[in-house]
This record gives structure tokens, C-alpha cells and sequence, in this order.
């Protein structure tokens, strides 16, 4: 039987490039998004492997409780998780609507959280399993102008470091991956892609690739690219307050 892989967020992005990873290897797979006619086009180019779609807006109320549900009532016992889907949104503040900044938390935090809580006893029972949660480079600095998208990122960083630890001493292993800017839609969502921190967007396909092979390895963070690995032990040594002002200065240039 083969094991099987559950993927937020798989209808584009970082979570596209996952399935085509997670198909290569012979997975079979539950797919989330938004889009259900996005999901059947995904599902009928691989119908030599068993893919099972759920086409579900994670920021609804109970939406995790939900989820987890519906793949109970199908049988399906889920080997490793891919928490991708999330979103942000440049601006002050004070200027992004609230239900923008509420939705963010919810996708990027309490979802995450939720349905590794929910999957995580399942994999506890049998003594195996593995989590990626994508994080950002994002979470590791203050966020001036992108806040509660940054602060949401942090969030799951240090969740995703203190559950690896907590699970030490199982079979089950929790990756962080940490990207910087990348070319998925995230760009056009949050209106950033027009910013010079997108001018040099790494391809989705390289960082998944790098995510996946962390994930294989039981790496706890991985950060893809040189550059962001450096960026990545600046942010550790500077103090906050300049990475705040750093960030924002970014953040500004267009």
C-alpha cells in the first residue's frame, strides 16, 4: 500500500510543486484548496495514483475540524502532512482590513495548527509520520508594513521547532521550511511583486524541491538558496530593531 501524503494549499505554488514531488515518488495524496475545478484538473493528470480532492476555504469557522472529518469518513490514514497554504498582504497596519489581517490567522495559524493537532494523534498511534510547515524567511524578523503576515510566520517557525522537539524521541519528524521571496501567486496576493524584493524571486519548483528533500532528510528548518542562508544568520546577530528598520526599508522600495 502506498503511503499517503496530505497537501493544503495544492492547487498552485509551493503546493503544486509538492504533488508533482510527492507523485514522482509514487505517493498517493489528499489535496485542499479553494478551487475544485483547480483540484480535478490535478487529479486527472495523475490517475495512476489514488488522489482524493477536497475542495475546502480553511478560514472558515471549524474548517480544520471539518477537514479531518471528511478524510476519517473516507478510510484514509494520512503518513505525512504538508502545511502550504497561507497568504499575506503589504500595508500599514492599520489600512489592511481587519478581516484580511483575521483571515491571515486563521489560514496561516490556526488551520496549521489545527490540522497538525488533529493528524498528529493519528500519527502518535502508529508511531510514524512526518510534518512540513512552511514557514517564511519573514518569520525570523519584524515585519514593518507586511506585520501580522511576518508575526503569522514567526508563529509557525517556533511552533515547528518546539513540536520537533517534543517528538524527539518518536518516528514522527516536523520540517520548517523558510523560503524568501518566490515566484507563486503569493506576490500578486499580498501586492508585492512589483516590489524590488521580487525582483530576484526564486522559481517554486527549486524551493519545493529543496523542502521536499528536508523533509525526506528529518531536517528540522531548511532555508533554501546561499543568499537566504546568510540573510538567515544576520537576522540571528543583528539587533531586532535594525532588522525591523531593514525589513521596512525593503519592504518600501519599489
Amino acid at each position: 500500500m502506498n503511503k499517503r501524503v496530505l497537501i493544503t494549499g495544492a492547487s498552485k505554488g509551493f503546493g503544486y510543486e509538492f504533488v508533482k514531488l510527492f507523485a514522482k515518488d509514487g505517493y498517493d495524496m489528499v489535496l485542499v484548496a479553494r478551487s475544485e475545478d483547480m483540484l480535478r484538473e490535478i487529479k486527472n493528470e495523475y490517475k495512476d495514483l489514488d488522489i482524493k480532492i477536497i475542495a475546502k476555504d480553511l478560514t472558515e469557522k471549524d474548517a480544520a475540524n471539518d477537514f479531518y472529518k471528511r478524510v476519517k469518513e473516507m478510510g484514509i490514514s494520512v503518513d505525512i502532512l504538508v502545511n502550504n497554504a497561507g497568504f499575506g498582504k503589504m500595508g500599514s497596519f492599520e489600512d489592511i482590513d481587519l478581516s484580511v489581517h483575521s483571515n491571515m490567522i486563521d489560514l496561516n495559524i490556526k488551520a496549521l495548527t489545527e490540522l497538525t493537532y488533529l493528524f498528529l494523534k493519528d500519527m502518535k498511534k502508529k508511531n510514524f509520520g512526518k510534518i512540513l510547515n512552511v514557514s517564511s524567511l519573514a518569520g525570523m524578523i519584524p515585519g514593518p508594513l507586511m506585520a501580522v503576515y511576518y508575526a503569522s510566520k514567526a508563529y509557525v517557525l517556533s511552533f515547528s521547532e518546539a513540536l520537533s522537539e517534543e517528538l524527539a524521541d518518536t518516528n514522527i519528524t516536523v520540517t520548517a521550511l523558510c523560503p524568501g521571496a518566490a515566484k507563486t501567486n503569493f506576490g500578486k496576493v499580498a501586492d508585492v511583486e512589483d516590489k524590488k524584493m521580487f525582483s530576484n524571486a526564486m522559481n517554486a519548483e527549486r524551493v519545493a524541491k529543496v523542502g521536499y528533500k528536508a523533509l525526506m532528510k528529518n531536517k528540522r528548518i531548511v532555508v533554501p538558496v546561499a543568499t537566504n542562508k546568510i540573510a538567515s544568520f544576520l537576522v540571528k546577530i543583528l539587533p531586532r530593531k535594525w532588522s525591523a528598520k531593514i525589513a521596512k526599508s525593503v519592504a518600501q522600495e519599489a
